[in-house]
């Protein structure tokens, strides 16, 4: 490439860069306008922006005092109620312990009543069911010996039983 092209060719090149910077520039200089104009709107707005910060910064500080009585209150209310379920838990291990007591001394009671009914019957079988038995016996001996004397020496033809009458 020859110098004078290559001249050219930079003259276009830095009158393009001018350019481009007279674009910027004016840019920023309608960024400027835009800023001062945004902060003269705002400006009115600080007052009431501040005092929203100020009373949300209150709101904040009595939410956390709040925050703070609702864990104490939850926290003594917990303490209470474990309290409480422990002496609960102390009463029904009690109760408990009394109702096993119990219940041992009602089957030793159970026992001892089963066993004195258990003597009582077999005193009654052997006082009384045992004489009652001799006694039948005997009457049935007395009966069956009364019954053979007054038979007589020899069965009556009408008497004779079915044994007797095969061999007859």
């Amino acid at each position: 490439m020859d110098q004078m092209t290559l001249l050219y060719v930079m003259t276009a090149f830095v009158i393009i860069a001018a350019i481009a910077l007279c674009i910027q520039a004016g840019m920023l200089m309608g960024m400027y306008k835009t800023t001062k104009s945004l902060q003269a709107d705002i400006k009115p707005l600080l007052p009431k922006v501040e005092s929203l910060v100020e009373t949300t910064r209150t709101t904040v500080e009595q939410s956390r005092k709040q925050i703070v009585d609702v864990t104490t209150t939850a926290n003594e209310i917990l303490a209470s109620a474990k309290e409480q379920m422990s002496k609960v838990e102390d009463v029904v291990n009690d109760a408990t312990s009394r109702a096993k007591v119990q219940l041992e001394r009602v089957e030793l009671v159970l026992d001892d009543t089963l066993s004195r009914a258990h003597e009582t019957v077999a005193t009654v079988h052997d006082g009384i069911m045992r004489p009652l038995r001799e006694v039948n016996g005997i009457a049935v001996g007395i009966k069956t010996a009364l019954a053979y004397l007054s038979r007589g020496n020899r069965p009556n033809v009408d008497q004779a039983t079915s044994d007797e009458e095969m061999f007859i």
